[in-house]
């Protein structure tokens, strides 16, 4: 095997290389982009996802700049403590 046919060989095995790397890559991004336009759908007031607050009927309240802010109890959220008092009244 002589110095040409090396030459030839290690640029062929690039070229297929190369060739089948920007193959894969145009495929997956092919797939991205066409798997990211079909996610877009209109949205509506029907819908149960809420992109931004336009889709919410009504108004929207935002916390006051003095909020309280910090670690929150979450067993003892309004809810929940509303729905132990109404199993307590219920157990007596």
């Amino acid at each position: 095997m002589n110095f040409t046919e090396l030459a030839d060989l290690v640029v062929g095995t690039l070229l297929g290389l190369g060739a089948t790397t920007i193959f894969l890559l145009v495929l997956f991004i092919g797939f991205c982009v066409v798997g990211g336009f079909l996610k877009l759908r209109s949205g509506s007031r029907k819908t149960l996802v809420i992109r931004n607050f336009a889709d919410l009927d009504g108004e929207f309240k935002y916390f006051p700049p003095d909020a309280p802010r910090g670690p929150v109890d979450q067993l003892k959220t309004p809810e929940l403590m509303e729905q132990a008092a109404r199993k307590a009244r219920v157990g007596a």
